[in-house]
């Protein structure tokens, strides 16, 4: 059982910056990927971000140079730093953990609003 708590999102302006965060409680040892997702106003879920438990990161071509994930093992605390942020990175983000033990099971955090205006 893992439970995920988000913040960071809020209203910012384009070429503005925020800084999301999603920490990890309950059984924490067996955590694998961590990431994030995002879901625009009419269209389906992407994926963001993500990073391994060794730090190897996969990005969305539309974020790339732009967004950093990053994470803190020792706080099972996953980042993802959101710089020069268009109107179109508005939506709802979504941060995941994927827990490995007898099987694989993906937890996912209660979601939280990124709007960037014009």
């Amino acid at each position: 059982q893992v439970q995920l708590v988000e913040s960071g999102g809020g209203l910012v302006q384009a070429g503005g910056s925020l800084r999301l965060s999603c920490a990890a409680s309950g059984s924490i040892l067996n955590i694998n990927v961590m990431g994030w997702y995002r879901q625009a106003p009419g269209k389906q879920r992407e994926l963001v971000a993500s990073i391994t438990r060794g730090g190897s990161t996969d990005y969305a071509d539309s974020v790339k140079g732009r967004f950093t994930i990053s994470r803190d093992n020792a706080k099972a605390t996953v980042y993802l730093q959101m710089n020069s942020l268009k109107p179109e990175d508005t939506g709802d983000y979504y941060c995941y953990v994927n827990v490995v033990t007898r099987l694989s099971k993906d937890y996912w955090g209660q979601g939280t609003q990124v709007t960037v205006s014009s």
